[in-house]
This record gives structure tokens, sequence and C-alpha cells, in this order.
């Protein structure tokens, strides 16, 4: 029996390829060659969730308490424990009934607020590249895109004078994100100024990625969204435990910042999930209370593995500029070459796994992604390989 008349929703079939899934894909059958492969591709820290962390889960997992369905709300606890941090990490007074949510990691919550606010036809302002849940999310609500297009030349910053009257006027949300994933660029606190006012004046829901703050270098302090005056009263700013914490598979965010764009938000989630297991809402407090000394390793942990790629890649050709944020490194491709093609040789030559820039939207064409998810062993295995393979970047086309 035919069963060609079972389609999805048209909002599945216009999505573009998540390029994740099609990695892992091609990573799989890379492996049944027999290849050791060197996965610089997803965002996905290596090493142990910190054991405190840990410690509280079992304890949290031992108590019957925690095995009902939890407040939709999230727990008083972690929701005090979000505002506490907020309060020490950036001076910002948060009231924890109110303008906090925890969510089931932030990519959840990302693209549930687009559905939570845009109606079909309304136009979203989304950096290019980005992050795909800031673009994937409004597309799936039926919104209009607008993608910002970075560059180089302006750091990767938003160039908020070159949007259009017209559109932003039109605009619903602008999605921003520094520290930048996947450039790795950040934003001076001028910047955020500008957004602001900016949103302000067109009356646009600012939503701020900041699940990268911790991991920053050279005394580098990112900024907070929810720093600058009058952005709670238009803004809201999420937070992952994933990066930091090494959580990516404990599925634990929140979002913070202005009460009426959260209960928007949460009044959606009440008719799609039931919140977040208490047992993890309690890892997630024990993580936000770890001291600066736990973040101070993690911070060192990638500040040497950036700078030993760096010099890597330099010596065969690459001019990578030193990050002062995030666990990527954001790097041209030969010329010549496109994302998924340069991506495609490298992994079928080295084994080495990398992001096209693509997959983060047209901005990104021309660059990979590596995330700095290995240590210093493997990166130099990396380099071996490259230079045993003949790869590397050189003003002309690039020769295999």
């Amino acid at each position: 029996m035919s069963l060609d008349w079972i389609e999805p929703a048209e909002r599945i079939q216009t999505l573009p390829t998540y390029v994740f899934a099609h990695l892992d894909e091609l990573k799989a059958k890379e492996r049944k060659k027999g290849q050791d492969l060197i996965d610089l591709g997803m965002g996905n820290p290596d090493g142990a969730t910190p054991e405190p962390v840990v410690e509280a889960a079992i304890a949290a997992l031992r108590n019957p308490d925690n095995h009902g369905y939890p407040p939709f709300e999230g727990t008083p606890s972690f929701r005090r424990a979000i505002t506490d941090w907020y309060r020490r990490r950036y001076g910002v007074l948060l009231n924890p009934e109110t303008e906090a949510l925890p969510l089931l990691g932030s990519k959840e919550g990302l693209a549930h607020l687009a559905m939570a606010y845009v109606n079909p036809g309304d136009f979203v302002l989304v950096p290019s590249p980005a992050y795909p849940a800031h673009f994937r999310g409004p597309m799936l609500a039926g919104g209009k895109v607008h993608s910002l297009v970075l560059k180089p030349e302006n750091n990767w910053l938003i160039d908020l004078a070159a949007i259009p009257d017209t559109i932003a006027q039109q605009a619903k949300i602008l999605y921003f994100n520094y520290p930048s994933n996947p450039t790795a660029a950040t934003a001076p606190r001028e910047f955020f100024q500008d957004i602001v006012a900016f949103a302000r004046k067109h009356e646009i829901i600012l939503v701020h990625d900041l699940c990268y703050a911790e991991l920053a270098f050279d005394d580098y302090k990112p900024t907070s969204l929810l720093e600058i005056p009058g952005a709670k009263e238009i803004g809201v700013e999420f937070h992952t435990l994933s990066k930091t914490y090494n959580m990516a598979g404990w599925r634990v965010g929140f979002v913070v910042g202005n009460s009426q764009i959260i209960k928007g938000l949460g009044t959606l989630k009440t008719n799609l999930d039931y919140g977040l297991f208490s047992v993890l809402q309690v890892a997630g407090e024990a993580a936000l209370q770890l001291s600066d000394k736990y973040l101070q390793q993690v911070q060192q942990r990638y500040r040497t593995r950036r700078d030993f790629l760096i010099q890597g890649l330099a010596q065969l050709g690459w001019d990578v500029p030193k990050t002062r944020a995030t666990m990527y490194l954001w790097v041209k491709c030969p010329p010549g070459i496109g994302s998924t093609e340069f991506v495609l040789d490298v992994l079928q030559k080295t084994g080495v796994v990398f992001t096209p820039g693509n997959a983060f939207g047209p901005g990104g064409e021309g660059y990979v992604r590596i995330s700095l998810i290995q240590d210093c062993d493997r990166l130099q295995e990396v380099i071996r390989r490259f230079k045993q393979a003949g790869i590397c970047y050189q003003s002309e086309v690039m020769a295999f």
C-alpha cells in the first residue's frame, strides 16, 4: 500500500535540512569504515558534569517527592537560584516569581518563544549567520525571517543602521547572540545600548541568547542585555547550563527578563510540556552555586585549546583572530571552496569533523565552525592529519 498521501505539514517541509543531523549520518558512515574520527563539529562539551552537581541529582532522585509532575513555572528554589546568580554575576535584580522560567534547554525556549509571539506573516529579524533555533523557530511559527547579514569588516556585529525602516516598523522580534555562536564575536556595551534604543523606538521584542557568557577569556566580561537601562521593558535573555557545566544532555536552561514576555512563553509551554524534571532543577541549582574556582578551570581549559589550535592552524597558513569568548573558532575556508565541500573533503581525507558555516544561514558561507571540545593531544593530531593530507590555507585554490 502506498503511503504517499502521508505528508508532513508545510511548516516542516519548508525547513532546510538540519545540518547537525546530516553530519551525524556522515559520521556514522565514516565510523563503519573504521575511521578514527576527531569530532569538532557540535558544541558538545567533553568531560564530566561537576561532581557536586551529580551528587545533588542523585540525592534528589532518591527523594520520592521529586518523582511527580514538577510545577509548570519551575520550582521556587531553582527560580531563586537563577535570580541570585544574575544578581551576583551582573548586578541585575529579578523577581523569581515572574521574571525567571526554567526550560528544557535553551533551544526549546528560543524556538517556542517564536511560536508564542509570532503570527504567520510577522517579520522577525535574525542575524546571518546565527544559531539555527533563532531562525528555525520563527519559520515554524510561520514568520517571515529578515536576515541581518553579518560581515567580518564590522566584527560580525549587527549593523542596525542598515535595517530598512519599513522592515523595522513591521518587525515583531529581534534575536541576537553575543558572545556569538558561531562567529565567537563579542559586542561592546555600547552596542547593547544601541540595540535597546533601536528596539524601544520600533517596539520590537528583544531576545538575547547569552549561552556563552561564562566562557570568556583574557579578562573579558560579556554584557548581559538586562544590565542595560530599559532593556527589561522590551526584552528577555536565555541561558543554558549545557556549555559551562558540561550538562548538554541534561537539558537545563532558563529565560529571564520581561515578565509579560515570559508569561506568554509559559502559557504556550503549559500546553506542550510539564516543565523540567524536579531532579534536574535541583542539579541546576547546585551548578549555579558552584564557586568561581570551577569557572576559572573551565575558562582555562578552553583558552588553552584556543591558543593551541590557532597556533597550529597558523602553521598551515590560516590567520585566525584570537577569540575573547565561546568554545568555537570561526575559520575561513580556503579560497574557491564552499563550506559544505570543504567540510566533506576534510572529513573524508582526515576523519576530522567541522561544521559548515552555511548551517548557520547564508551569511556563514565561506567559513567553518570548529568546536574546542577535544584536548590538545587530539588537536595536535588534527594538525598532523592536515599536514599529511596537504590541507592548508593559501591564496590560490586549495589542492588536495
